[in-house]
């Protein structure tokens, strides 16, 4: 195509569920009710690990930061994903653009407070002489500080290239976001730098806090299975179970939807795997963490009475 016979694409049409049009009512009362509770029970968490001193301790301090991470991340997509279910919704490239950015910078904020948050279990289970001390309050502020720059720096590298991209039409996207892969798929401009930078710096950054995960717990099952008393390998796994469900989860998703179906036909398939990271992913960790955790159960207590 000739450069002057290019139109450069000012906005993209977000299709969202439109195969879903006739249960529009019913998806957007389910959706709102899921993202209130989200929001609610995140902000829950975040209230108890700010004002209680029962939850004074680091495992608390990274929840507070996963809890935030969760708020944010569901907050750029659920609103605009609730209204293209009603109405056709037109998104500006540099909201798109935006909304890719920070989608991708706060899942990957995920991964990396995850992966601290295991570093952390690991020291109080394998090292518990030192977990005092390792885990000061300075380095635990160093260590949140990180896993948010870290991110947002290296999202940028591909958020820059994509930004450079020309669209020049079609500009629908069958999708209820600013996803990487339709992005690529309505672009006219050559994707292979984007997708090959996108594969050295975004895959790492993904999938190597999962492995450094699983040789955290590895280890800590090693240390677990030596503790004599089966009081005390119960108390171990405790403290370390409800996090472990939550990198499953999240985890479980995100490669089920980006590693297995990433060349899949299935549209539909790939928006229910993207709604479960996206919208139940953010509310199941604070229902995980409130509902196995006996301490945030008391701090909730606590501050309900003290409200009262």
């Amino acid at each position: 195509m000739n450069e002057e016979n290019q139109t450069t694409v000012a906005d993209f049409l977000l299709l969202g569920f439109n195969d879903l049009y006739s249960f529009r009512d019913v998806l957007f009362i389910c959706l709102f009710l899921i993202y209130l509770a989200t929001v609610s029970g995140n902000l829950m968490i975040i209230v108890l690990v700010t004002f209680s001193p029962r939850l004074d301790s680091p495992m608390y301090f990274f929840l507070g930061h996963l809890s935030c991470c969760d708020l944010l991340l569901t907050t750029v997509i659920v609103p605009l994903m609730l209204d293209s279910i009603l109405t056709e919704v037109t998104i500006s490239f540099v909201g798109c653009f935006a909304q890719f950015y920070l989608f991708g910078s706060l899942a990957t904020t995920e991964c990396y407070i995850l992966s601290v948050m295991s570093y952390d279990r690991y020291l109080a289970i394998c090292d518990p002489l030192h977990y005092s001390s390792a885990m000061n309050l300075k380095r635990c502020f160093h260590l949140a500080f990180w896993c948010w720059v870290l991110a947002f720096l290296l999202m940028l590298l591909t958020a820059v290239q994509v930004g450079r991209l020309k669209f020049c039409g079609p500009n629908v996207i069958d999708h209820f976001f600013c996803d990487l892969a339709p992005l690529l798929q309505l672009s006219c401009s050559d994707t292979a730098f984007v997708e090959a930078e996108n594969l050295v710096v975004g895959v790492p950054s993904t999938f190597l806090p999962l492995l450094y995960i699983t040789k955290t717990y590895m280890s800590i099952f090693c240390a677990i299975l030596k503790i004599p008393s089966a009081i005390g390998k119960k108390k171990a796994f405790y403290t370390c179970s409800s996090h472990l469900t939550v990198v499953c989860i999240y985890y479980g998703t995100l490669i089920v939807a980006y590693l297995f179906l990433s060349k899949s036909h299935s549209l539909n398939l790939n928006k229910v795997l993207s709604l479960l990271y996206t919208v139940l992913t953010p509310l199941l960790n604070p229902l995980i963490y409130s509902l196995r955790n006996k301490e945030i159960k008391k701090a909730l207590s606590k501050f309900l009475i003290g409200f009262n």
